[in-house]
C-alpha cells in the first residue's frame, strides 16, 4: 500500500509547471500543476491536505483544442491537475 508521502514523490517526479499568485480579498493563494498519469489517482491526495482549496483535473500540452478523456492522448495531451492553495497553510 503506497503511503501519502509515496504518492506524492511519485508526483513530484512528473512536475510539468508551477505556480501563479492568486490574490484574494482575505488572503494570498497560489497555483500548481502537476501532470503524473491518471488524474483521477493523483486528486484525493491533494485534496485531503490543509490548506488546499481546490483541485480541478483537465489536460495540459498537446496540440488539441478541446482534449476528451478518449481522445486527449491522440494529440499528446497529458492528464494533469491544477491546485490551488494556501501557502500560509501548506507549502508548495
Amino acid at each position: 500500500m503506497e503511503t501519502l508521502i509515496t504518492k506524492f514523490a511519485l508526483v513530484g517526479l512528473f512536475l510539468v509547471a508551477a505556480a501563479a499568485v492568486l490574490v484574494n480579498a482575505e488572503k494570498t493563494l497560489e497555483k500548481a500543476t502537476f501532470a503524473g498519469g491518471c488524474f483521477w489517482c493523483m486528486e484525493p491526495p491533494f485534496e485531503r491536505l490543509k490548506g488546499v482549496e481546490k483541485v480541478v483535473s483537465g489536460y495540459t500540452g498537446g496540440t488539441a483544442e478541446n482534449p476528451t478523456y478518449e481522445t486527449y492522448a491522440q494529440k499528446g495531451h497529458l492528464e494533469a491537475i491544477e491546485i490551488t492553495y494556501d501557502p500560509s497553510r501548506v507549502s508548495y
